[in-house]
């Protein structure tokens, strides 16, 4: 099945700082709008699910930066990981989270979800 651009929402259902989870077919996605010292934001969807503890909790997670850009940390056991590229942060192995593709055109918000 081939990935489509799916809206979301708006800009405006979507916190500053902070995750939201949407929830597409069977997928949850965890949407977070970081913003930054310039006037552009950044935007990133991961899933919601932390493959720490199988609870889906991302969304609800620490959202703060690292060397490696903007990280999320499980609200339960604080296992970090890289909202670019999904990469587990912290010490021990842990799966990558999947990420998926997200963008912003007049104030509406999409995924490109399979």
């Amino acid at each position: 099945m081939n990935a489509s651009w799916k809206k979301v929402g708006t800009i405006h259902d979507f916190p500053e700082d902070m995750g939201s989870c949407v929830k597409l077919a069977e997928q949850q996605i965890a949407i977070f709008r970081i913003a930054s010292t310039s006037e552009d934001e950044q935007w990133f969807a991961v899933q919601n699910l932390n493959p720490y503890n199988q609870r889906m909790v991302l969304s609800r997670g620490i959202v703060g930066s690292s060397e490696h850009g903007p990280k999320v940390a499980c609200p339960l056991h604080k296992k970090p990981f890289s909202l670019k590229d999904g990469k587990h942060l912290g010490e021990g192995e842990l799966p990558d989270l999947q990420i998926y593709p997200i963008k912003v055109e007049n104030d509406e918000v999409f995924l490109k979800v399979a």
